[in-house]
């Protein structure tokens, strides 16, 4: 049995840290931990050079958020037109053609009206700008994000694999959320299947959103081309289906630019539909009823349901589509900010769209036959073509929003290990949350592509569509529930009226939009699940793999052992071992040096941590310390998942060794003020902790700072081990499924971890190992 050795520090703050060391691990030092952070343009001195800076592109965003001037949020609000906004904004161009109704009468007209008001209203401003926006991980939104949020505040991501198991020093991080005990959180905490069912209904409407940005471009484009019929009636469907598709392939092509210029493209396309939209409606309002905006009284909708029942309840899943997009408010958050949103919406979309909706009520008033192809025929005949261009034009950007959502939740997704690893480019040097991928964009291209051409009608579409929109809202009300309870603290007759209230508006949408699953509505969920699968699959074969490691890691004096054989040469230089785990040494340590024989003097096993918040500072980026002999250290570099890795060049090397050193120096009894002030953990070489925090004089090492040193002369080597996963018979057959198949083949043609990480080619080796599980 492996002894354990128990100690204590203290924190910063104050806090007693309880930690143990495991025989096999080591105990780590926050090195630079309280050290404040230099100025960009400072050259580096001794005293802060173990903070040295990293490369721009390596470095996260500052502590402070970035503050904007009035007109800069004014900018921002402008440019979220073109991204965020685009496709709540053109909702009116298929929501009424979507609703089913026979014989209509002015009052099922103002019924509707009522509903989509109500709707925009309770759902858009009061659920989604004035509360979901507050529930942000620091600018960042999405289902990611609140699942990370929660993660913060309570020990429950355990599910989602070892890297998002909560650490006592996680707390300490700038980034990281602080949390007090609630019943909520000791009950999740307490539980093994409740953590599992949230990581189930987190990565389901992760999928749903994914699902949402097949179908979002798909609906819009074909609603809006459909629109040639009505003045040239010799169009047939197969040339719409056709023009929509070329418009399709040159939207997608388009996003390898980034946000900002998309945006600068397509905010002007949006302020003139959110300038012509309601203008025309005002015309309607004043020509034909100008008395429809009574309708904003519920009381209609109460007639509506009285004439209509049943049908009333059916026709919800054409109502329903008023709403799409306002989930691309959250997720879409890290592109911009939350009051650029908030602006946005509550002064120019959100009356835009009202009095739009009223402009075409009033027209069908008295026009009811038009209710197919409502929004082009309410427009005036003279300026239809105009019209006709900003309509084709922004719903191009409708599907703008939810693209560059998929984008976001991915990049979250894939950095917390629920998703395999696909490239992201940062395209913008201001932003950092703006993220194209290459791969997952032209995927959603493939299959909007397919959806159009499967389907070829805008009905059947607007029907998978409501489907997809209606449970990713579901699903954030479930999660906000459990912010407010566990994070707001908020007290539980106002959570419960939250559930309550927006539970049953979205709960009734639901059960109408289900009924429509034969006639389109299968689509969200076929798409879901391709993902959910995909996502499933990643994160349980990410576990396995890193609890095989964990039950087989390997004893320093095991190592120490092998290493001292006479056999293994050892060679100047630093090599780098890289591992999931953050204490032990993986089985891949004894496979290399069993097969190679050869060692480099210094030995620095790290393993990069994503954790789950939006970033970590630099000077709170490392963890180092001894593993248990002379030449071997442990380090681990933490990531937020909105942070960028970069091991090109040397100054990721550079900064590992700083780090050391000045953890090496902290072990120096000159060095006692340095060690109270940065609270480094100090273990000496037999693993005992000094309980006074003063280091032996057996500890004070120079020779090891001048080996670092002198290691750092040569050049470094990098060993990532590929691992080979093999469920055995005696495992379960869908484990061997899971395991043997799918993740196996997701693990062949996803992006390779060199790619990811970005290490030099020339420094790069990559041992093979077989796991049997």
């Amino acid at each position: 049995m492996e002894s354990v050795v128990q100690g204590s520090f203290q924190a910063p703050n104050g806090v007693e840290d309880q930690f143990d060391m495991e025989e096999g691990s080591m105990e780590m030092a926050p090195a630079g931990a309280t050290i404040t952070p230099v100025d960009e343009h400072v050259t580096p001195t001794p005293e802060t050079n173990f903070g040295a800076l990293f490369k721009e592109e390596m470095k996260p965003c500052r502590k402070k958020p970035k503050e904007y001037s009035k007109w800069g949020i004014a900018v921002l609000a402008y440019q979220t037109l073109g991204v965020v906004y685009g496709d709540l904004g053109t909702s009116p161009l298929y929501v009424y053609p979507t609703i089913q109704i026979d014989s209509p009468q002015e009052e099922d007209f103002l019924g509707i009206l009522s509903l989509i008001f109500w709707t925009l209203t309770m759902i858009g401003l009061v659920k989604y700008v004035f509360i979901v926006l507050q529930a942000n991980d620091h600018g960042d939104g999405g289902t990611f994000a609140i699942y990370s949020l929660l993660c913060q505040h309570a020990n429950i991501g355990q599910n989602a694999g070892e890297q998002l198991q909560k650490h006592e020093s996680d707390v300490l991080l700038s980034f990281h959320g602080r949390s007090r005990q609630s019943r909520t959180k000791r009950f999740l905490e307490s539980s093994v299947f409740w953590p599992k069912v949230l990581l189930f209904v987190v990565l389901l409407g992760t999928s749903m959103v994914i699902g949402d940005g097949v179908l979002t471009p798909a609906i819009s484009v074909l609603s809006a081309v459909v629109g040639i019929q009505s003045a040239q009636p010799s169009f047939d469907q197969s040339k719409v289906v056709w023009v929509s598709l070329v418009i399709l392939v040159g939207l997608f092509l388009l996003q390898r630019f980034g946000t900002s210029k998309v945006a600068f493209i397509f905010s002007p396309i949006m302020m003139a539909w959110f300038l012509t939209t309601p203008t025309i409606g005002v015309y309607n309002i004043v020509k034909y009823h100008p008395t429809v905006l009574k309708a904003l009284s519920p009381h209609y909708i109460v007639i509506f349901f009285q004439r209509n029942k049943v049908n009333g309840w059916k026709m919800l899943q054409g109502a329903v589509l008023a709403i799409t997009g306002a989930e691309a408010m959250f997720c879409d958050l890290s592109h911009f900010n939350k009051s650029s949103i908030q602006l946005a919406f509550s002064s120019f979309v959100y009356p835009s769209l009202i009095l739009t909706y009223a402009g075409q009520t009033a027209y069908l008033i008295k026009n009811p036959g038009d209710i197919s192809d409502a929004f082009y025929k309410s427009i005036p005949h003279a300026v239809y073509w105009p019209m006709f261009v900003v309509a084709t034009l922004a719903a191009i950007v409708a599907s703008q929003a939810l693209i560059s959502a998929t984008f976001t939740i991915v990049k979250q997704s894939m950095a917390l290990g629920c998703f395999p690893r696909v490239q992201i480019r940062h395209t913008s040097k201001d932003e950092e949350g703006q993220v194209y991928s290459p791969e997952i964009n032209y995927l959603l291209m493939i299959l909007c592509i397919a959806v159009v051409a499967g389907f070829k009608d805008g009905t059947q579409i607007g029907n998978a569509f409501g489907v997809a929109v209606i449970w990713v809202m579901l699903i954030t009300t479930v999660l906000m529930t459990l912010v407010e309870l566990i994070i707001w603290r908020l007290p539980w007759p106002i959570v419960l009226v939250f559930f309550t209230v927006f539970g049953t508006i979205e709960g009734v949408y639901m059960t109408a939009v289900l009924n429509k699953v034969p006639q389109g509505g299968w689509v969200p969920f076929a798409i879901a699940a391709v993902f959910l699968v995909i996502m499933s699959s990643w994160n349980y074969g990410r576990q396995r793999k890193i609890h095989y490691e964990m039950n087989n890691k390997m004893s320093v004096h095991s190592l120490q052992d092998l290493i001292s054989n006479s056999e293994v040469q050892r060679v100047k230089g630093i090599c780098f071992f890289y591992s999931d785990l953050v204490h032990g040494i993986p089985p891949i340590i004894p496979h290399y040096i069993r097969n190679v024989q050869t060692l480099h003097q210094i030995l620095i096993f790290s393993t990069i941590r994503y954790l789950p918040i939006r970033t970590v500072l630099p000077e709170e980026r490392f963890l180092v310390g001894r593993v248990g002999f002379k030449g071997a250290y442990r380090c681990v570099a933490r990531y937020g998942y909105m942070d960028v890795i970069n091991l090109k060049g040397s100054e990721f090397k550079d900064q590992v060794l700083q780090q050391l050193q000045a953890y090496l120096q902290s072990e120096d009894q000159n060095n006692l003020s340095f060690v109270q002030r940065s609270s480094v953990r100090l273990v000496n070489e037999s693993g005992r902790v000094n309980h006074n925090g003063v280091p032996n004089q057996a500890q004070l090492n120079l020779e090891d700072i001048h080996d670092l040193n002198l290691a750092a002369q040569h050049e470094s080597v990098y060993v990532l081990g590929r691992t080979m996963l093999e469920c055995g018979p005696s495992t379960g057959y869908l484990d061997r499924i899971v395991v043997n198949k799918i993740y196996r083949f997701l693990k062949m043609i996803c992006r390779p971890a060199v790619q990811a990480l970005r290490i030099p080619s020339a420094n790069f080796l990559e041992v093979g190992i077989y796991y049997e599980l």
